[in-house]
């Protein structure tokens, strides 16, 4: 199980490398997190890699409260940039951009599926889906707030920027339960889908959540 849960994260990052190769070859956009990153160096005067860095550690801060714990996937939640020609014709530049947002969704599906640990930024959506919310929702809200701020800053937000902000939610919300190891799918609110929201524990009455001896005759 340990094997394979290794294979399938670093297929996924590896997936997850190779969808942001594509997207930024297609220079029709970057996404909302490299928008919002380009817009701090620019701030700053901070390389765009620092701020990375920084980020992401400032945003596993907010891992304390939702009682997230970081794992070898997080360690691992590396980019994998690979060389990929830049095409010229606008007809492959969309390709590249549409195939970007298609694989960057199943490969975030596919490494935190893996149950080694999300990467910084992940772990504050399942962090929040954990807490009932649905996957979709929060992704999506918080890819719409990151590129917000990027934007604010000076980061260039095109229409790859906007295109990925709004499709990400949907695809993960999809692809992490599909894709998850050793549990039930869950029903996309952070929940097995065998377990409904507001379930009593079994032995447990729902009004005073401790056990009730049966009363003797």
């Amino acid at each position: 199980m340990l094997a394979r849960r290794l294979a399938q994260l670093y297929v996924g990052l590896a997936l997850y490398g190779l969808g942001i190769a594509l997207q930024v070859s297609s220079r029709l956009g970057n996404d909302p997190w490299d928008t919002l990153h380009q817009g701090l160096a620019r701030q700053t005067g901070l390389s765009i890699g620092t701020w990375i860095i920084i980020t992401g550690a400032l945003v596993m801060l907010l891992w304390i409260p939702l009682r997230q714990r970081p794992g070898i996937g997080t360690i691992s939640n590396v980019i994998l940039m690979w060389l990929l020609p830049h095409p010229a014709h606008l007809t492959l530049r969309w390709a590249y951009l549409v195939t970007a947002i298609l694989v960057g969704g199943f490969a975030t599906g596919c490494y935190i599926g893996a149950g080694l640990g999300p990467g910084p930024r992940d772990g504050l959506t399942t962090g929040l889906a954990a807490r009932g919310h649905s996957i979709r929702t929060v992704r999506t809200g918080i890819e719409l707030t990151v590129l917000a701020l990027g934007w604010t800053l000076g980061g260039t937000v095109g229409i790859g920027t906007l295109l990925y902000a709004a499709a990400i939610g949907p695809l993960s919300h999809i692809f992490i339960p599909l894709l998850r190891i050793g549990r039930a799918p869950a029903n996309g609110h952070g929940r097995p889908r065998s377990e409904p929201a507001g379930a009593a524990t079994p032995g447990r009455t729902r009004g005073r959540g401790r056990s009730r001896a049966p009363a003797s005759r």
